[in-house]
C-alpha cells in the first residue's frame, strides 16, 4: 500500500510540474510522427466504407498539418521556461 502512495505522490509531482503540459504535447507529436513512419496509415490498405476512409484521411490530414505547429509551440515553451528558471537560479545565487 505504501508503494502505491509513493507512485501516486510521484505522479502528482510530475503532473504539477510546469514543464509537463508542453512536454506531453511534444511527446504526442513525436509519437504521432514515429507511428506514421512505421506504417500508421495501414487503415487505408484495408477495405473500409468510403465515409470511414474519408473521415480517417481528414483526421490524419488535420493532425499532420497541426502537429508541427503544436510541436514548435511546445518546444519554444519548454526552452523559454528552462531559460527563465536558469536565469532565476543565477540571479538567486549571485
Amino acid at each position: 500500500m505504501e508503494t502505491v502512495k509513493k507512485v501516486v505522490k510521484n505522479v502528482k509531482k510530475v503532473v504539477k510540474n510546469e514543464y509537463f503540459p508542453a512536454a506531453a504535447v511534444l511527446s504526442g507529436v513525436i509519437l504521432f510522427w514515429v507511428l506514421g513512419l512505421f506504417g500508421g496509415l495501414s487503415l487505408l490498405s484495408a477495405r473500409q466504407s468510403p465515409v470511414t476512409t474519408l473521415t480517417w484521411l481528414l483526421f490524419v490530414y488535420a493532425v499532420a498539418v497541426l502537429s508541427p505547429l503544436a510541436g514548435l509551440v511546445a518546444a519554444v515553451d519548454l526552452v523559454r521556461r528552462w531559460l527563465r528558471n536558469r536565469q532565476a537560479r543565477a540571479a538567486g545565487s549571485a
